[in-house]
This record gives structure tokens, C-alpha cells and sequence, in this order.
């Protein structure tokens, strides 16, 4: 990771953008992509990782993978401990071609709800530690949820990447209101699956009655 990267004082959105430009060309490892965020990065890796999941496109097998790392980061997070990685997931490849104008779409989502964040405010909604047990548990829970095989259905994948920018956002900045916005958009994302799960439910009930 370059030193313009490591600038934690860096808006978010131009650390992203820093990551994204300097991407090789050809193809791009999971694991490539850990070392380029930094073993202090998790939080950065999962806005990045994010990113895929807010715009309709499709990257076949990225979205598993990333979904994974992301789910990881937040057991990591939840047990405080390093992040692990099974090496089937750390060896997966991706073409640099087909990803970063992905990214680059869904950096736009961080820049607008960047514009709603603050460093260091409400610092005890982020980092108190009975709320990093609700936040972790609840970035688990999100990851979860943006794994779930609805890809089909709109905003099945966009509704817990706001969720888990949010949380990444507050996290890194010690922003307890970004991270309380977070926990808005899990709650209507819970509601909304839950619609979905309850809806598919009747449907079937009354195509088998």
C-alpha cells in the first residue's frame, strides 16, 4: 500500500479512489488486494469489497468471495482477533478489467453518504464496548444478509452495502452517528427480507393449496 493510501485522514472516498487507481492492469488476487489495504485496513477492505454489491452488475464468483471476506472481517472484528482467511478464498483471482469500473460506480455511493459523516462524533456509539459487541455483531449480521441468494431481487445486495458502508465509515472514524445510521438501514434491511422471506412464504402456501 502506497503512502498516499495509508493517509487515515483521508476522506474515505479518496482512499478508496487512491486503492482503485493504483490496481494492476491484468488480474488481482483476494489476498492481493489484503496487502494492498494494509493489516490496519480491514475496515477499508470491507468499503472497498463493498462496492460491488451497491450497482447491478455481475462478476461471477467476486460476489461469493468478497461476501466472504467481508462476513470474515466482521467475525474477526466480533472475537478480536486477525483475520483469516481460507486459502481457497485468498487465492481467488479477479479480472482487473471487469472490476474496477465496478468499484469506480460504486464509489459513488460513498461520496454520498460520505456527506453525512464526521470523525471522532458520538465517538461512544462506535467505540464503548458494549456498543463494538452490538456494531461488530451487528456487521456480521449485515454480511450475512448481503450473502443471502437473492441476488435477483432489487436491493437485496444494495440495502445491507449501505448498512455495512455506513458501519465501515463510523467504525473508522469513530462517527457514532454514521454508525447509528448504519444500524437504520440493517433494521430496514431486516424488514425488507423479512417481507421478502414472508411474502415467498404465502405465495407458496397458496400455489400448493
Amino acid at each position: 500500500m502506497t503512502e498516499r493510501s495509508q493517509d487515515t485522514n483521508a476522506a474515505l472516498s479518496n482512499r478508496l479512489e487512491i486503492l482503485i487507481e493504483e490496481l494492476p492492469e491484468d488480474h488481482l488476487s483476494v489476498k492481493d488486494l489484503i496487502e494492498r489495504c494494509g493489516e490496519e485496513g480491514l475496515l477499508l477492505l470491507s468499503a472497498l469489497l463493498t462496492l460491488v454489491f451497491l450497482i447491478p452488475v455481475s462478476l461471477p464468483g467476486v460476489s461469493t468471495a468478497f461476501g466472504a471476506v467481508i462476513l470474515l472481517v466482521g467475525i474477526s472484528r466480533l472475537r478480536k482477533g486477525p483475520l483469516w482467511l481460507p486459502k481457497r478464498v485468498e487465492k481467488k483471482k479477479v479480472t482487473v478489467e471487469k472490476l474496477r469500473p465496478a468499484l469506480e460506480r460504486g464509489l459513488k455511493w460513498v461520496r454520498r453518504l460520505e456527506k453525512v459523516s464526521r470523525s471522532h462524533r458520538l465517538p461512544i456509539l462506535a467505540d464503548s464496548r458494549i456498543a463494538g459487541l452490538i456494531n461488530n455483531l451487528a456487521f456480521v449480521i449485515a454480511a450475512l444478509l448481503l450473502m443471502a441468494p437473492f441476488g435477483f431481487v432489487p436491493l437485496s445486495n444494495t440495502l445491507p452495502g449501505i448498512a455495512l458502508l455506513f458501519y465501515a465509515m463510523g467504525l473508522a472514524q469513530r462517527d457514532g452517528v454514521a454508525v447509528l445510521l448504519g444500524h437504520l438501514a440493517h433494521i430496514f434491511t431486516l424488514a425488507y427480507f423479512g417481507i421478502l422471506i414472508g411474502g415467498g412464504g404465502v405465495a407458496i402456501k397458496n400455489f400448493l393449496t
